[in-house]
């Protein structure tokens, strides 16, 4: 009983030492933008409706469009599939917006398969890996940048963060805490299985 009791005491600790440090990362991750120059911006997918971005969605493309306009990197990699019944994918969404808002079609890579952050980022790094590019300036919500730089680090990119302020996420405290839970589920998954949603 007492080796069960010590057992239950270090998994406690340990347990309340990940969800710790694992915060602390996820805000400052959150609190920083290393919009460092690179050889592409890469936007993390979001939901879509019938081609139309998503407000989240919206206001990561936007924030990305600043970013290429102002010469941070010269190729923007759209990512995201669709869903079962959707029409379109997230990365088609996104390259049409892109588009509208100025970017030249010719500018815009398009990862459109992947379901998940750690399936985009794998396949963000293999077409870097093919067109010869090395560096990218990742496009997420605060909340997920942590993850997203984790997963873009394990998979070998030279990664930097550009987190979206404006996301509508960051206005509403019962979304934030949301995501921050979903966060730390996700990297507890990772870390344990190396694999994430």
């Amino acid at each position: 009983m007492r080796l069960i009791g010590r057992l239950v005491l270090l998994a406690t600790v340990v347990g309340v030492g990940f969800i710790a440090y694992t915060s602390y990362r996820i805000w400052e991750a959150a609190s920083r933008d290393d919009r460092a120059d690179a050889e592409a911006i890469v936007v993390m997918g979001a939901a879509q409706y019938d081609g139309r971005p998503s407000p989240v969605f919206a206001a990561r493309l936007d924030h990305a469009i600043a970013l290429y306009r102002d010469g941070v990197a010269p190729l923007l990699i759209v990512t995201g599939g669709k869903l079962e019944g959707d029409r379109t994918t997230e990365a088609a969404a996104a390259r049409a917006y892109a588009i509208e808002h100025g970017v030249p079609a010719e500018a815009i890579i398009g990862e459109d398969q992947s379901r998940s952050t750690l399936s985009s980022i794998r396949a963000v790094a293999a077409l870097m890996d093919d067109t010869g590019l090395r560096s990218a300036v990742f496009v997420s919500d605060p909340t997920h940048m942590y993850r997203v730089l984790r997963l873009a680090t394990d998979a070998g990119i030279a990664a930097s963060g550009s987190p979206t302020r404006t996301s509508p996420i960051m206005g509403d405290r019962v979304a934030i805490a949301d995501a921050v839970i979903h966060e730390l589920g996700a990297l507890l998954v990772y870390t344990i299985v190396g694999e994430s949603p």
